[in-house]
Parts: structure tokens; C-alpha cells; sequence
């Protein structure tokens, strides 16, 4: 019998996640017995700061991988989009499943769809990607911050006279959430966080039987896509603080399509482009990601992004997650 401990968040979407990579670990092998760990990160604690304000690299991750490295826990559970773009040094992402829907979605309290808002409506999120594309698409609208776990944000909307939020559409339907959604938003227009959607299984690097347990769980095209978004996040040095949104799919066999967008806090500075390559490898996937930073580099993003981090960076809190 081998024993496993998986380390994770205590939130209800962060213990479902863990959950439901243990079940499938289960149902790959057998002999395993797999208990799950909570660690709390500086993210569960800091709950009120604004994260582009909090600021700091792996806000919710940074406790988790210590545990990890320190042999607490074998693996870790994370949301994919919460993982900065550099790992450190002794762990590596043994899977990636295979990504659920990466779309953000609006709950309105009258089930009315973005277009349909009121003029001057109050909108609800603590991300500056979703702030800056709702303001591009209706730059009447009152955009709000909001923190908390799903179940929080809801309770917080719900008693706020706000007229909508904007959650990941994942983490509802994991949560059995899914009918509060009044619109799905086309991720490949309304661009989501890179990795969204994704869950990615970590452990030391140096755990190759444990590597081995994991490999059933990997998805290659959900890795290579994967692999150009945070490409694209590095190449552009992008993070909680810069308002950046990235979407790669395969709408061909072994061809991937990767759109990105990068904008100003107010969305009158909004870039998005988009490229198409092969993806034989990780490494093709990675260089569509660099080859698209660079061209909207082109475009004027180093001069956005340096604008938005004159706002955003907070003082001797670190630099962009």
C-alpha cells in the first residue's frame, strides 16, 4: 500500500479539486491510499486588499510548495491560473488535466447578459483582466473589486446592490453552481487567465515514482496550451498586477491558435492580437507563446504594462505574482 498526501487550499473549489485528483488517482491505480492536507496560504489570509495591491509571488501556492519541498505532502492540487510563471527550484508540474471550460461567466440579478445591463451598472470582480475587458466592452459600466471564495463572492453579490459578478465558469460548475450562470462569455472574446480552467498536480522533482503514478492524469493538448499562455504571461513579465488575459486552443488537429490581450486600468489602451502554429511539442507551444508577446510588444505593451505597474505595484510587498 502506498500512502500519499495531497496538499491543497480549504476553500470548497480547492477541496473539490484535490478530491477529484485523488478519485482518479484512485481509479488509475491501485494500492494507493491518499489523504488530503489544508494549508493555508498568504491569499486566505489576506482577505480585503485588492490582489493586484497584496502583491507577492504565489499567493495562493507559496505555502503548499514549501510543504512540498519540505516532504509534508507528496503532491500538490492548484488551479492552474494561480501558479506564477516560474516554478521553484526541485518541483515540477507532473499533470495537467485536461482543462474544463475556461470561460469567465456573468451572473446578473435580473438574468439580463452584459449587453443588457443598464447604463452605469455596477459589475463585481477582483480581477484587473476581467475590470479592463468588461470596460472595452461597456465603458459605462461601474466595475467594483471583490475577494473571496466562490461561495464568499456570491454571499458578498447577494447582499450587495450591485447589478452582476463575474466568477470563472469552472469553479461554478464544479461547485454544482452552474444554473446561477446567466452568460458564458466566448473565451476566445472575452479572454480568460492563462491556465484557466486547468488543474495542475505538483511535486518534487526528483520523485520519479510518483511522476509515473501521475502520467495517466496528463492532458497533451491541455499542457500545450497551457505552455503557450504562460509563455506568452513570461514573455510579456505579466502577473496578478498587469491586466492580461491569454486563451490557446486547438481548433485543428496539431495546429494551436493562441489569442492574448494586454490593456491600460481603464481599457482605452487595449491590445489583442492573435497567432496560429503547429504544436508538435511543448517547446513549439512555448514559442508560439514568445512569438505573440513579441508582436504585441510591437504594439505598444511594454509602455501599458509600465503604466499599469506605476499604479498597481505596491511598496515592499514584492514584485508581480
Amino acid at each position: 500500500m502506498t500512502s500519499l498526501r495531497i496538499g491543497t487550499r480549504g476553500s470548497a473549489l480547492a477541496l473539490w479539486q484535490a478530491r477529484h485528483v485523488r478519485e482518479l488517482l484512485l481509479a488509475a491505480h491501485g494500492g494507493l491510499e491518499i489523504a488530503l492536507e489544508v494549508i493555508k496560504t498568504r491569499g486566505d489570509k489576506m482577505l480585503e486588499g485588492a490582489l493586484s495591491r497584496i502583491g507577492g509571488k504565489g499567493i495562493f501556492t507559496g505555502e503548499i510548495e514549501e510543504a512540498l519541498l519540505a516532504g509534508r505532502v507528496d503532491l500538490a492540487v492548484h488551479s492552474l491560473k494561480d501558479l506564477p510563471r516560474e516554478q521553484p527550484a526541485g518541483l515540477t508540474l507532473a499533470a495537467i488535466h485536461r482543462r474544463e471550460d475556461p470561460a469567465d461567466a456573468l451572473i446578473s440579478r435580473d438574468k439580463r447578459q452584459l449587453g443588457q445591463l443598464p447604463r452605469g451598472a455596477t459589475v463585481l470582480t477582483g480581477s484587473l483582466r476581467r475590470q479592463v475587458q468588461l470596460l472595452h466592452c461597456r465603458p459605462d459600466l461601474k466595475v467594483q473589486p471583490l475577494r473571496g471564495n466562490v461561495n464568499t463572492r456570491l454571499r458578498k453579490f447577494e447582499e450587495s446592490n450591485a447589478d452582476a459578478v463575474v466568477l470563472a465558469a469552472a469553479g461554478l460548475v464544479r461547485l454544482g453552481l452552474g444554473d446561477r450562470i446567466t452568460q458564458r462569455l466566448d473565451p476566445a472574446e472575452f479572454l480568460p487567465a492563462c491556465g484557466q480552467g486547468a488543474l495542475a498536480v505538483e511535486i518534487r522533482a526528483d520523485h520519479a515514482r510518483l511522476a509515473e503514478l501521475c502520467r495517466p492524469l496528463d492532458h497533451l493538448e491541455t499542457r500545450q496550451a497551457a505552455a503557450a499562455e504562460r509563455a506568452l504571461l513570461s514573455a510579456m513579465g505579466g502577473g496578478c498586477q498587469v491586466p492580461l488575459g491569454a486563451y490557446g486552443r486547438f481548433e485543428r488537429p496539431g495546429e494551436l491558435t493562441l489569442t492574448g490581450m494586454v490593456a491600460n486600468l481603464d481599457a482605452s489602451q487595449f491590445l489583442k492580437q492573435e497567432v496560429t502554429g503547429p504544436a508538435g511539442d511543448a517547446e513549439a507551444a512555448v514559442q508560439l507563446g514568445i512569438k505573440l508577446g513579441q508582436i504585441l510588444k510591437s504594439m505598444g505593451a511594454e509602455r501599458i504594462i509600465a503604466e499599469v505597474l506605476s499604479q498597481t505595484t505596491p511598496a515592499q510587498e514584492g514584485g508581480a505574482a
